[in-house]
C-alpha cells in the first residue's frame, strides 16, 4: 500500500522536529565523522612496538646441579 498524503507529511514534520533544518544533519554526521577519527587514532596510538628494553624473560633457568647421564 502507497503511503498517502497525511502519512507522508507526518513523517516530515517529525524529521523537521527531529533535526530542525539549517544543516543539523550535516552538523551531526560531522560529528560523527569526527569520533570515529578519534577512534581510529586511538587505536594506531596503542599498537606501538615495544623495545627489547621492554620486555621480560620468563624463562626458568635450568637446574644446573643436576647431572646428566
Amino acid at each position: 500500500m502507497a503511503p498517502g498524503w497525511m502519512q507522508i507529511l507526518l513523517v516530515a514534520v517529525v524529521a523537521i522536529l527531529l533535526f530542525g533544518g539549517r544543516g543539523r544533519i550535516s552538523s551531526i554526521m560531522g560529528d560523527m565523522a569526527k569520533g570515529i577519527g578519534a577512534f581510529r587514532k586511538g587505536l594506531k596510538d596503542d599498537e606501538k612496538p615495544s623495545g627489547k628494553d621492554d620486555l621480560l624473560n620468563i624463562t626458568p633457568k635450568k637446574d644446573e646441579t643436576k647431572s646428566s647421564s
